[in-house]
């Protein structure tokens, strides 16, 4: 797998993401929801939301790259705060 240039963080952050889906399907297999309505008016589940939080941190990344450059520990910390306001208000 030496083409796939393979880095710590690279490996992490697949783990991670793997480990978030793992821990989704369990939650929907011992707790079933009914999606509800949020901010976009549009009916979401805990599936939806964590789609949509995947998404906006991805673009929110980008932006920070662009803006501010390598120092994403801080760009992190955005992603947190705007998957905890998808999470409480979408």
């Amino acid at each position: 797998m030496e083409w796939m240039a393979w880095t710590g963080p690279t490996a992490t952050f697949f783990v991670v993401i793997a480990t978030i889906l793992v821990t989704f399907t369990v939650l929907a297999i011992k707790f079933p929801e009914t999606p509800r309505k949020g901010v976009l008016q549009i009916e979401t589940t805990r599936g939806d939301r964590l789609f949509i939080t995947l998404l906006g941190s991805a673009f929110i990344n980008l932006a920070w790259l662009g803006v501010v450059g390598a120092n994403q520990p801080f760009a992190l910390i955005v992603c947190l705060i705007y998957a905890a306001a998808v999470f409480r208000w979408v």
